[in-house]
């Protein structure tokens, strides 16, 4: 769903011989009754970038000797302040035009699925379909600000044809039941770091029953069962590139074994000082997702629960020397664990974060104990 900007010769090249000759021209050339427009769904890839597959879409016309596809899942990273864009959610992707074959090949080489589905459209909403995209591509229409789900290659695409079509024909068939979280878990299996931080950073959003379609497989079942006129909107589909399966093997050091590991050696240090650097650690992320919250306009980080688990309250717990007020902070610390274990009890991520629910319990009681010893001596 998301490709890396790295082929920014191609792209170059791929304007030289697709722009110019229109700019020229004035006009975008009228395709022959030949012409077809198909939806092409890309497979995942071993990177992280690629975790989601990819949707573009191809036109082709033979009589005119064109065969372009229109990507609208392109970024550069040269963007200035790319990363701080990225975060505060106005990072503009872009839509690029370039060869088939050079497409193609792409896919063929890192060995990702590619499937076409050839769409049921008249002659004229193919022709449409094609001045609109190239217009998209000359023009300020061709930057679109990126939204993890509510905007990105799938939805541009799908948007595209309902245009065309005259109507929201297009529609989610795919289970709505289940949230947007328990959906996008099962992506991650492979990348544990990255589920992690995923789901850290998301907030209440990502626990709403999924309705939008915005993944490239759920774009390919609905072009599956979508009718026109009582007929399949897909004429033909075809397989480019067969794909190979993805083997996850067994690595301790990429998975929940890690987290458990670093958790039970904070406990068994009983050194004040890890103690404290891990309470500085939790409360300034607790800080960080609150922050992030209010500063982006990435919808999936608002109203982020996560932050009842990694605390603010917990980088005032070192500075406390009286043990009335620890006992204060530690009930309300304890208090929205309390409500964060509710609140996580249905949700996938349960298994993930209870190895911090646990730990945090125990470190408070450590805390507690610490100081009850620290001033034994001083009421005796």
């Amino acid at each position: 769903m998301i490709l890396v900007f790295s082929d920014n010769m191609k792209a170059l090249l791929c304007w030289l011989f697709f722009g110019i000759p229109l700019v020229l021209l004035g006009q975008t050339p009228t395709l022959s009754k030949d012409a077809k427009v198909s939806v092409l769904t890309c497979g995942r890839g071993s990177e992280l970038y690629t975790t989601f597959g990819h949707t573009a879409l191809r036109v082709q016309d033979t009589i005119q000797n064109l065969d372009i596809v229109y990507n609208y899942g392109m970024f550069d990273f040269q963007t200035p302040n790319f990363y701080l864009k990225f975060v505060k959610g106005d990072l503009q992707y872009f839509v690029a035009a370039y060869a088939f074959p050079d497409f193609l090949m792409e896919y063929q080489m890192s060995e990702r699925e590619v499937i076409e589905q050839t769409l049921r459209l008249t002659p004229e909403q193919v022709n449409t379909l094609f001045i609109v995209l190239n217009q998209s591509l000359y023009s300020d229409e061709r930057y679109y600000t990126y939204k993890f789900i509510d905007r990105n290659c799938t939805t541009m695409v799908y948007e595209k044809i309902n245009v065309i079509l005259g109507k929201p024909l297009l529609q989610k068939v795919d289970d709505t039941s289940i949230s947007y979280r328990e959906l996008l878990y099962p992506y991650f299996n492979d990348h544990f770091y990255f589920k992690l931080g995923i789901t850290i950073l998301f907030g209440a959003k990502t626990d709403e029953a999924a309705t939008r379609m915005f993944l490239p497989v759920e774009l390919m079942h609905s072009l599956n069962q979508t009718k026109i006129n009582g007929k399949p909107i897909v004429v033909e589909e075809k397989k480019w590139v067969e794909g190979q399966p993805k083997t996850i093997a067994f690595s301790f050091w990429n998975s929940i074994f890690v987290v458990i590991l670093f958790l039970a050696a904070v406990l068994l240090s009983r050194r004040a000082w890890i103690y404290n650097v891990y309470w500085f650690l939790t409360g300034g992320l607790g800080i960080f997702l609150v922050l992030i919250g209010l500063y982006s306009d990435h919808k999936e980080v608002l109203w982020n629960y996560n932050a009842l688990l990694f605390n603010p309250i917990y980088m005032v717990l070192p500075f406390v020397r009286s043990a009335k007020n620890l006992v204060r902070w530690m009930g309300v610390a304890l208090v929205a664990l309390g409500v964060y274990a509710v609140l996580l009890f249905n949700k996938p991520h349960l298994l993930l974060m209870l190895p911090f629910v646990v730990a945090h319990v125990v470190l408070l009681r450590i805390r507690l104990q610490q100081l009850r010893k620290k001033l034994l001596p001083a009421v005796e």
